[in-house]
């Protein structure tokens, strides 16, 4: 019996909506990328893109645990001497909630060519509303 390999063209790529309301960051953020990579797919191989669309809605309602509103910090460098960056997530909450989910996704997918085009086919948005009902996206519950 021969083994089978996925050929990116021949993926059947679908449509999720995930609504961030009251979900805990790391659990919502790992259940994403392992949709991003196609993992629960039989034709699941690593080296080729068979993942999915995912829309995440409500993204300004997700939860955290703790204090990490107050503690948890995102760093990040301009790339010029003294450039390091930090932000509090009760500030990024305020700023652009969206954020919040597309770091936490993104630090779970891998750091490669495949991984970067994993990331844009995350769509995040702050409230209710997604731009992309002409996709027919299917809810998703996890």
């Amino acid at each position: 019996m021969k083994s089978f390999m996925a050929k990116a063209a021949e993926v059947d790529r679908k449509w999720y909506v995930i609504d961030a309301t009251d979900k805990v960051l790391g659990r919502l953020a790992s259940e994403i990328s392992i949709n991003l990579k196609g993992k629960k797919k039989h034709i699941y191989n690593p080296h080729v893109y068979t993942g999915d669309f995912v829309i995440v809605i409500n993204a300004d309602k997700v939860k955290l645990t703790g204090n990490k509103w107050d503690q948890k910090v995102h760093v990040r460098h301009t790339g010029y001497p003294g450039g390091r960056k930090e932000v509090v997530y009760s500030q990024l909450r305020d700023k652009h909630p969206e954020r919040i989910v597309e770091y936490a996704v993104k630090g779970m997918l891998p750091k490669n060519r495949l991984g970067r085009k994993m990331y844009t086919k995350l769509k995040v948005y702050a409230g209710e509303e997604h731009p992309h009902q002409a996709q027919q996206p299917e809810v998703y519950e996890f």
